[in-house]
């Protein structure tokens, strides 16, 4: 493991492989450990993985519960550690993703987002807040159950959910990097991305999981529709946690993309 300090925060990241530099960021209440089976197929790339703001261990720094702050936090990666790269980004990574490539200058090159929305709906704002209101009266307990029903939820094939939510806990530490997080993603309920989409220059492939309830095919639908140069790709046999359900297919389609989009 490897720090950068960045601003307010220090970024927990890892290094592996070499070649062009792709950056994998993960999403709500996971870390950098989320990526390891997918990663274990993008050869030929140096693939760099971090922790998010506030997530496994980066440190939470100012948060400002936004989604420009997260996605300032890519673009100053990007600048202080691989300069012009891929980014692939995982459900709130991916919408860190989307705002970033919105900016001009972006360093981004390709970008690929899987299991992402650039909107949020009421009830998805409702549930953001119900965590968030159990985190800040420290209802660990029931945190904590509802953190392991949502995992279950989020996987369609055999899994040790005790065991992934274990992990995904331990990702969210003090809480402070969820609530930041979820605070960003509640925003997009009353800002959504949708009319910046047009704004992004670089190739965009969109990622589905044929089985995703948090994320239904209409929400990558928005994003295809709306970015020039934008492609969509469905995973079958997966939940939301593609990295679980079939990392393996995941992988290499993330892998077969990068090459197709000329980033090897």
């Amino acid at each position: 493991m490897t720090t950068v300090e960045l601003s307010d925060i220090v970024v927990n990241y890892r290094r592996r492989g070499s070649g062009p530099p792709v950056v994998l960021l993960h999403g709500l209440a996971e870390d950098l450990r989320s990526w390891d089976a997918v990663a274990a197929h993008i050869g030929e790339f140096a693939v760099y993985t971090l922790d998010l703001r506030g997530h496994g261990r980066t440190t939470a720094g100012e948060g400002a519960g936004t989604l420009l702050q997260l996605s300032d936090d890519l673009d100053a990666f990007l600048r202080a550690v691989t300069g012009p790269a891929a980014v692939v980004g995982y459900s709130l990574g991916g919408t860190i993703g989307l705002k970033a490539a919105t900016a001009p200058g972006s360093l981004i090159t390709h970008l690929i987002v899987a299991a992402t929305s650039s909107v949020v709906g009421t009830a998805a704002a409702e549930f953001f807040d119900g965590r968030i209101a159990q985190l800040e009266a420290h209802d660990w307990d029931g945190f904590a159950a509802g953190l392991r029903d949502d995992t279950a939820k989020q996987v369609v094939t055999e899994a040790d959910i005790d065991t992934l939510a274990s992990r995904r806990m331990n990702a969210v530490g003090d809480g402070r990097g969820y609530i930041n997080a979820a605070r960003a993603m509640i925003g997009l309920r009353s800002e959504p991305l949708n009319p910046l989409l047009a704004r992004i220059e670089v190739p965009v492939d969109v990622i589905g999981a044929s089985n995703d309830v948090f994320c239904p095919r209409r929400a990558s639908d928005i994003i295809v529709d709306t970015v020039a140069d934008c492609r969509y790709h469905e995973v079958a046999g997966a939940g939301h946690l593609l990295s679980v359900d079939q990392p393996d297919a995941y992988g290499k389609l993330i892998a077969r993309l990068l090459h197709e989009r000329g980033t090897a």
